[in-house]
């Protein structure tokens, strides 16, 4: 996948040592996009720094987004004049940010932004994740032009979720690679 950049849009608090984004990051290179503020994120500061990230580099990119991250995909493509960057968007377990239970630390990430992203993207759905049912997700799949893959009771798809490397996410990464 070396034509592309592969970045890593991690979520709330970021992704941990055993998630598989970080794996991704050791086993293959792919880049983190730091935030200032996993605790408390602010999604315009998310978005700015996005921007700068891709800004860093002329080559295209592909954002591997889970969670909050999915959510910051949607939210920079509706805004950004730097989407012509991207390549595609692997969007996994994208939380419900509008749901009464969110943290106060998520409210500012109301409502959901749902534009139809312009370029290809999956997103990967539990039928089982506490952060979103599964129903809200496939619509905001949906409303985002995104394939959709139901990965079955699997949680939030985070390090609990036993996925290790996850080798059929980077299938289906390599899948948008080939577009």
């Amino acid at each position: 996948m070396n034509a592309a950049r592969i970045l890593l849009l991690p979520g709330w608090q970021n992704s941990g040592p055993d998630h598989w984004q970080s794996r991704w990051e050791r086993l293959h290179g792919d880049e983190r996009v730091e935030q200032h503020d996993w605790d408390w994120p602010k999604r315009g500061d998310w978005m700015a720094r996005l921007d700068e990230v891709l800004l860093q580099d002329d080559a295209p990119a592909l954002l591997v987004a889970h969670s909050l991250g999915c959510q910051l995909v949607a939210a920079w493509a509706e805004h950004s004049q730097h989407v012509g960057r991207v390549k595609g968007a692997l969007l996994v377990a994208p939380p419900d940010t509008e749901r009464a239970d969110m943290p106060p630390q998520l409210h500012n990430w109301r409502p959901i932004r749902r534009p139809r992203l312009p370029f290809p993207s999956i997103t990967v759905i539990s039928s089982d994740d506490p952060f979103g049912a599964a129903e809200r997700s496939t619509q905001m799949a949906s409303d985002w032009g995104s394939s959709v893959v139901i990965a079955g009771p699997r949680g939030h798809l985070n390090a609990e979720s036993g996925l290790g490397d996850w080798p059929e996410g980077r299938e289906l990464l390599e899948g948008l690679r080939q577009r």
